[in-house]
């Protein structure tokens, strides 16, 4: 099976939302403002599913519109860090970001109040695995 139509399906068992317009996002455009290059799967979310706020497992996610990244990165003091793009956020104090890694990428969970890479929790190797672990009931505390 095709990893965007496991995504598809996941996404949709979970009460994410399909677009009712084709998505006109240019993406080469935004990862260069963004200089970043966004992961596959998570540019797959963008075009095709509508922002999202609600429980998957037992963890709160709130994901970003693409026309609120820049922004809410700027606001939040997060483009301040390298390599690292705020997401969303789940609801408490912290943020829920991509973070480059050499020649690979992995999403983490960050608080606002001490914004630094140090503090980075992975919660994901990328941004299907994360919502797998959440499906699973992997929690980001124990």
């Amino acid at each position: 099976m095709h990893p965007m139509t496991r995504l598809d399906d996941l996404l949709t068992k979970q009460g994410f939302s399909k677009k009712t317009s084709k998505s006109n996002i240019d993406f080469p455009i935004i990862e260069e403002h963004l200089r970043f290059k966004l992961p596959e799967d998570y540019k797959y979310y963008l075009a095709n599913y509508d922002d999202f706020e609600g429980f998957v497992g037992e963890e709160y996610l709130r994901l970003w519109k693409i026309d609120d990244l820049f922004k809410l990165n700027k606001e939040y003091g997060v483009n301040d860090l390298p390599d690292t793009i705020a997401i969303g956020t789940n609801g408490n104090m912290e943020f829920i970001a991509i973070e480059l890694k050499v020649n690979d990428y992995r999403i983490v969970l960050s608080p606002f109040i001490d914004i630094d890479v140090q503090n980075h929790i992975e919660i994901g190797t990328s941004f299907s695995d994360m919502l797998i672990r959440l499906k699973n009931g992997i929690k980001w505390f124990n």
